[in-house]
């Protein structure tokens, strides 16, 4: 069946305010997940929607947290989420994120104790539409082996860019650490999919497409081999630098129902008006060079059009959804 893109969005408001999210916060929360479904990104769309439930049911996040944000220094921001979602404490500080930024040039926000279960160009895709230079990362519990490692320590920490455009949607990308995000593993699994070749290996370290098996007791491997798990670390490092928790760390696995990760997110934002007044002109000579060289879509292209082709036709939904959307709705499962 379709659905307009506005009305899947109340649909899924409702369902987060009905297990535990603030009224007001809903709405934010609920932008994350259709935003990924409307723009092709499922493995953070929908199919995460449960998790959400699941988590908030469980009381390992709090759907009602207030965050505090505290001014560290100079153009640094310090933000305890307060076992709420990241995306909350990051709307919460953003004001102050641009001030700052638009006074000094650039500024950094750091939070900790925060749950970040979502695409993360979301985050930082208004502000360069706003003309900021973004850079954001979080740290996920433990779900990756790195750097010869024989268990897992670190997860598949993501970061996405953004760049601003002249009269044109920013490029923006986001990408796991790992080589198959775990949200495409959980796709994979759920459509009774082999995984491709050197995704992950099991429980005993041999390779594995069973995505089954990297979910129950394996572990995924980074993109590049060294190269990612370099990454890995440092996103790890820059994550958890406002008092976050590491990875490893995480008590998800001790709680029935938790399926979100309790850390940290960094994110960078630059003014880049600063240096000039020919940063975008350069920007789209760069562009025009990757189009000479034979680029066709640039990162975030795909996305643009699935939004518009989403905007206009409305969202495709199988009956299975549509009936855990409406029960979820009016069934509350909080503990």
């Amino acid at each position: 069946m379709k659905i307009a893109v506005a009305d899947l969005q109340s649909l899924v408001e409702q369902v987060l305010a009905r297990h535990g999210v603030a009224s007001a916060r809903a709405p934010l929360l609920a932008a994350t997940i259709v935003a990924a479904e409307r723009d092709g990104s499922r493995s953070h769309g929908l199919q995460r929607l449960a998790g959400y439930v699941s988590s908030l049911s469980s009381g390992w996040v709090d759907g009602a947290a207030e965050p505090v944000v505290h001014e560290a220094g100079p153009g640094l921001l310090k933000v305890d989420a307060r076992n709420g979602f990241a995306q909350v404490a990051l709307a919460e500080a953003a004001p102050r994120l641009r001030a700052m930024a638009d006074r000094q040039g650039s500024a950094i926000m750091t939070t900790a104790d925060g749950h970040h279960f979502a695409a993360l160009w979301p985050d930082i895709e208004p502000l360069a539409v706003d003309g900021y230079i973004a850079l954001t990362m979080v740290n996920t519990r433990a779900s990756m082996v790195v750097w010869q490692g024989t268990h897992k320590v670190l997860g598949t920490n993501p970061m996405a860019f953004a760049c601003p455009r002249r009269s044109r949607p920013p490029v923006v990308w986001d990408q796991a650490s790992s080589v198959m995000s775990q949200g495409d593993v959980l796709l994979a699994s759920a459509a009774r999919r082999p995984l491709p070749e050197g995704v992950g290996v099991d429980g005993d370290g041999q390779a594995t497409t069973d995505p089954d098996a990297v979910l129950r007791d394996g572990a995924l491997v980074p993109f590049g081999g060294v190269k990612g798990g370099s990454l890995a670390f440092m996103i790890e490092v820059l994550a958890t630098l406002g008092g976050a928790r590491f990875g490893f760390e995480d008590r998800s696995a001790t709680i029935p129902g938790a399926v979100t990760s309790n850390a940290g997110q960094f994110l960078l934002l630059i003014d880049p008006r600063r240096f000039g007044d020919s940063f975008l002109d350069r920007i789209e000579q760069l562009i025009e060079q990757l189009r000479e060289a034979g680029t066709g879509r640039l990162p975030g292209d795909l996305r643009y059009e699935r939004r518009r082709i989403a905007e206009r036709d409305g969202l495709e939904l199988s009956p299975e959804m549509h009936d855990y959307l409406l029960t979820a709705s009016i069934a509350s499962t909080r503990r």
